[in-house]
């Protein structure tokens, strides 16, 4: 067993790596959730409930990992296990053999696994503590309940591989064990015309899910319904598409560059362009579940980062001051508490009616659940004079507030006329354009619709003639700081006093944001990052079945005067196919995702989702440099 495990160390050294990695990662997890210095997380943002699902996804991820990588090792040691039989050895003698080795090898890491989760414990809980903002003392404690957990968890997961190895062993014969090895992966000669279609039907697919997703809020989607199937659309066109551009189109596509090349192959086609074409057709399932799920862990920590990069912008948006009152006994009280503290600050008051406004002419785009009558809406109303540097005509209008959904969802013309009703008449006023620019709270506009600002006279007229059931919030009373490091000690002050809810903080909407997506994007970063460690391997492990296979091959080029730097272009040219399709289409898919929605996270797109895509890659990119450096080794032994 030693003797194996020692010959053996060159296969499962990454393996092992994965098998400690989840385990620390695993048990990590379990200990914040019993940590009591996590109370705080727990209490503020339901982290508790967010952890434990956290594991739960971890749980699965990891499990589905090492029953792949055991199925590719039983595959390796087939011959071995026939060469046991040969020699006498009954089956369940084998299987004990192997489950004794794979037990070592097994708790060994897991062992080594637990001590670095408990030494990593404390980092990880001041990452999370760091990114939610939270303020608390993170302590290193040692976990019984949580070490409990993880050995039940992973020796679980244990017993179902010594289940899985059992049956393997018991159904197959001597013959059978030494044909595994010598079998191809689906090696097919020449390409069928059906081949052709699902190639190309596969590019289509994927093709056409991109350009609805690009058209998902461009207005041609009217209805919740019509939006529902669209999106259904996308995601099934999308996965459906994967699955056949590997069973297809890459053997099609490949297939095209070797006939460009009129059958003059250099020694990099060779290598590099058969494996593409013919073992990525046997590996479509597991390259399409790579590839979706990496497209989801990208796409959803882009959009956890792009709510986390913007939220100080968000919660400018939705309140425009550093404070935002309603009455002026409130903002009276609030005063005299800064005042008390010596903290300078400015106030403006505007005044604010409501109205229905019919916006026909001006629309352009709406869902039309929006709204019973998608033409008519009840906006907030102040006068330019609230606004410095604004003086609009009688008959003049012009909105504010054109955040990124409303344009979206809700999208007006440059130009055209508006029609305001009050309680008795109606008045037709020129529409001049909206600006992006926020005057009045998210509570003050019903979430993100527009504010309506006219005339000094026209406003006072619309006083006089209110429709009463319209009224909501009368007066605007924004408080600013002057000096910003002041603001968290204003906030302590404004929540100290107990004031009504209708009054808004920028501090705490903009902390609270932080909070929530900080801790999502925590969860999602783990849990990408084991996805990508686990999928990483699982590619690598492949590599090093297909390097075994090919030796032969190697052995012949080497012979016939290749050199070993010839064989690792192809190689490099390879592996640059197997790793980089994978991720290529995983990146794309994630753009097409997150473009066709982020609006709804965030303000600012770019700077978060290349930082995320840019990371993602160079941490797959890894798996890829291994795995060209096992081959070198195959490549220098092949003589």
């Amino acid at each position: 067993m030693f003797r194996n495990l020692k010959k053996n160390v060159k296969n499962y050294y990454l393996y092992v790596f994965a098998l400690i990695f989840s385990v620390a990662l695993y048990f990590a997890f379990v200990t914040l959730q019993y940590d009591p210095s996590m109370n705080e997380v727990k209490s503020s943002i339901k982290g508790a409930a967010a952890l434990k699902a956290a594991s739960i996804l971890l749980i699965a991820i990891v499990a589905i990992f090492l029953l792949y990588a055991n199925k590719l090792f039983m595959k390796r040691r087939s011959k071995e296990i026939g060469l046991f039989q040969l020699i006498g050895m009954t089956k369940t003698a084998i299987f004990r053999l192997l489950s004794t080795e794979n037990f070592l090898l097994y708790y060994g890491s897991l062992l080594i696994g637990t001590f670095i989760g408990f030494s990593c414990s404390k980092l990880v809980m001041m990452i999370l503590f760091k990114i939610t903002g939270v303020k608390t003392n993170a302590t290193l404690q040692f976990s019984i309940e949580a070490l409990i957990q993880t050995l039940l968890v992973f020796s679980v997961i244990y017993l179902v591989i010594l289940f899985i190895n059992y049956i393997y062993i018991k159904r197959q014969t001597i013959l059978s064990l030494f044909r595994v090895i010598s079998s191809t992966e689906g090696k097919v000669k020449k390409i069928s015309v059906l081949q052709m279609i699902i190639g190309v039907v596969g590019i289509l697919f994927i093709v056409s899910g991109y350009y609805v997703s690009s058209k998902l809020f461009d207005g041609d989607f009217t209805t919740i319904n019509e939006l529902f199937i669209a999106m259904t659309f996308i995601l099934g066109t999308v996965i459906i598409g994967t699955y056949l551009f590997y069973k297809g189109s890459v053997t099609f596509i490949a297939n095209m560059i070797r006939k460009s090349k009129g059958g003059y192959l250099g020694i990099n086609e060779v290598l590099s362009l058969a494996s593409i074409m013919f073992r990525m057709k046997s590996n479509a399932l597991l390259l399409t579940i790579i590839t979706t799920v990496s497209a989801l862990a990208i796409g959803l920590l882009s959009l956890c980062y792009i709510s986390y990069y913007s939220a100080d912008k968000n919660a400018k948006d939705n309140v425009p001051s550093n404070f935002s009152l309603i009455t002026t006994k409130e903002a009276k009280q609030f005063e005299q508490a800064l005042m008390a503290k010596n903290i300078s600050f400015s106030e403006k008051r505007i005044p604010v009616l409501y109205a229905d406004v019919n916006v026909k002419n001006i629309m352009e785009t709406s869902l039309k659940e929006i709204n019973a009558d998608p033409n008519i809406m009840t906006l907030a109303i102040i006068s330019d004079e609230a606004i410095s540097n604004l003086h609009l005509g009688k008959n003049e209008s012009i909105f504010f507030g054109n955040s990124g959904i409303l344009n979206k969802i809700i999208s007006f013309k440059n130009s055209g006329y508006i029609k305001l009703s009050g309680k008795s008449q109606t008045t037709t006023l020129k529409y001049s354009g909206i600006r992006e620019e926020s005057i009045l709270p998210y509570n003050f506009t019903s979430g993100s619709l527009p504010v309506a600002v006219v005339n000094k006279a026209v406003f006072e007229e619309l006083r006089t003639d209110l429709n009463p059931n319209l009224q909501q919030k009368s007066l605007y009373i924004g408080i600013d700081i002057k000096d910003d490091n002041n603001i968290e000690k204003a906030d302590a002050i404004f929540h100290k006093l107990n004031l009504s809810e209708d009054n808004l903080s920028r501090y705490e909407m903009s902390s609270s944001q932080k909070q929530n997506m900080g801790l999502v994007m925590f969860i999602v970063g783990f849990l990408g990052l084991t996805f990508l460690i686990t999928s990483g391997c699982i590619l690598y492990f492949k590599q090093m079945d297909e390097s075994e296979d090919e030796r032969p091959s190697y052995t012949i080029l080497r012979k016939l005067g290749y050199t070993q730097r010839d064989l690792l272009k192809g190689i490099q040219a390879k592996q640059m196919f197997n790793f980089g399709i994978p991720l290529a289409i995983g990146l794309l898919h994630s753009y097409f995702a997150v473009k066709s929605g982020w609006f709804f996270f965030g303000t600012e797109l770019w700077t978060p989702m290349i930082a995320v895509m840019l990371l993602y890659t160079i941490l797959y990119s890894i798996f890829g440099v291994l795995s060209v450096l096992y081959y070198k080794k195959v490549i220098k032994a092949a003589l």
